[in-house]
């Protein structure tokens, strides 16, 4: 397959009054053409800056990306122009954000505001990008497009209003959408439409998806492979079979341990100890050694390897490591459940 992002290396700080914030400490990613990678954590991970440092969003000051490469189809983004970031976010990059509300302007009707979308980033007139917009919305299953157009944003739903952000990036024909947290403010009912029509669209249009949430219930419905993050940095990397059947690494075994047991309610969640660390001054070692049940001595002062995000199932322990019968057992159980 061929690899429509690559994350290499990124580091991303943000200048602040109590010190320098280390973000992202060496992120490596990647994302095939026409998959769907998932990358989950804790608040404060570092999955929204991941997110807008793609798509050079991140505020400067206070941010900077100090380090490492994005490339989008084999090209770095970090060495081009802001007009040339401009041509590519939007009609080659799409992101949908978690809250809508803070992206549609409530004084122009949707659309207005598809069809600038559109022909800012198609070049085409504003009789063009009506049918598009009508469109689009007609695949994201929204009743009564016609009216949806002529309203307001303060007068749609929150499942409506995320609809419509969707079929607004759709309009564009992207090749990959990132997709940060775009469900979480809805409840959930209209959560499992909405990726529901998700999932039709990606498959439909061969697109690829960095979808970046905390909700690991949605990674195993949806996602193919998942990086999972703590304190700026991936610690562990594989197929969705990979992560919740053998995870590797103590801080994804702990995750996993918060999921609600559906088949025995009665179940007490599992918790992490302690909390993220500050990264103005993030520990010595490995990051994640104060929580860690499984911690040993070196892991103080040691730094683990950063992974690579390929195809392989990864992880950035010093005590724990990915074996060769891990590999085996999953290419011999990848027939179902």
């Amino acid at each position: 397959m061929t690899k429509i992002l690559e994350i290499d290396g990124l580091q991303t700080h943000f200048h602040t009054e109590a010190g320098v914030v280390r973000a992202l400490n060496g992120v490596n990613l990647s994302v095939e053409r026409g998959e769907t990678v998932g990358l989950v954590g804790e608040t404060g991970s570092g999955k929204s800056v991941t997110a807008k440092s793609v798509m050079q969003l991140i505020p400067s000051p206070p941010g900077e990306i100090v380090d490492g490469s994005i490339r989008f189809r084999g090209e770095n983004v970090l060495e081009k122009s802001p007009s040339e970031i401009r041509a590519i976010r939007g009609s080659d990059i799409a992101m949908v954000f978690q809250d809508p509300s803070t992206s549609l302007n409530p004084v122009y009707t949707i659309r207005n505001q598809m069809i600038e979308v559109i022909t800012t980033n198609r070049g085409v007139s504003k009789p063009e990008a009506e049918d598009i917009a009508h469109e689009t919305l007609e695949e994201v299953e929204m009743p009564r497009p016609e009216g949806v157009l002529k309203s307001y944003p303060h007068e749609l739903s929150g499942g409506m209003k995320q609809r419509v952000m969707i079929a607004m990036e759709l309009a564009c024909d992207p090749e990959l959408i990132i997709a940060d947290e775009p469900t979480t403010a809805l409840d959930v009912t209209i959560e499992k439409k909405v990726l529901s029509i998700f999932s039709k669209l990606v498959e439909e249009h061969n697109l690829s998806v960095l979808w970046i949430t905390h909700d690991l219930g949605v990674v195993a419905q949806f996602c193919d492979r998942v990086g999972v993050m703590y304190a700026g940095e991936i610690v562990e990397f594989g197929t969705v079979r990979d992560i919740f059947h053998r995870p590797t690494h103590p801080y994804t075994r702990e995750l996993l341990k918060t999921i609600p047991n559906v088949a025995n309610p009665k179940d007490s969640l599992g918790v992490i100890e302690g909390s993220v660390p500050n990264l103005v001054n993030p520990p010595s070692g490995c990051r994640f050694h104060p929580r860690c049940p499984d911690a040993e001595e070196r892991c103080r002062s040691e730094n683990p390897p950063k992974i690579r995000g390929a195809d392989q199932h990864e992880s950035s322990c010093l005590v724990h490591e990915v074996t060769d019968t891990d590999h085996s057992s999953s290419e011999g159980n990848s027939g179902g459940e």
